[in-house]
């Protein structure tokens, strides 16, 4: 176990109050290794305080439709600049997600006619 002073870090707690993240939320993202804690010999995580930022890069991405797989394949320079929005890197991955973002409101559209052209022709003149 890291033996490291935990008063420079959050706990988890805290690092869930700065962000708006839950605990359990943060606790996922840890697991997926999008962020770095430590151990304190009780067992609880903390976080250096640039893990602020890292959340609301991940809750952003998220947002946006992204995976933590698509995620945790992003460089730095998405995850840990806030309001980071791209890097050549993460263009094509970008691009691949609005494609797709796209195709899914096409098919919303489609559907919404069907249905508007059911609805009336159920309505009786």
């Amino acid at each position: 176990m890291n033996k490291t002073p935990t008063s420079s870090l959050l706990s988890i707690g805290q690092l869930a109050r700065q962000t708006g993240a839950s605990v359990r939320s943060i606790r996922h993202y840890d697991d997926h290794r999008l962020l770095t804690s430590s151990r304190a010999d009780n067992g609880y995580r903390y976080f250096q305080a640039t893990a602020v930022v890292q959340v609301r890069q991940i809750q952003r991405m998220i947002a946006a439709g992204f995976t933590l797989a698509d995620i945790k394949g992003f460089p730095d320079c998405m995850r840990l600049i806030e309001g980071a929005k791209a890097c050549p890197e993460t263009s094509a991955v970008q691009r691949e997600r609005l494609a797709h973002i796209e195709r899914q409101i096409e098919e919303l559209e489609r559907r919404r006619a069907l249905l508007l052209e059911t609805l009336q022709d159920g309505i009786a003149d």
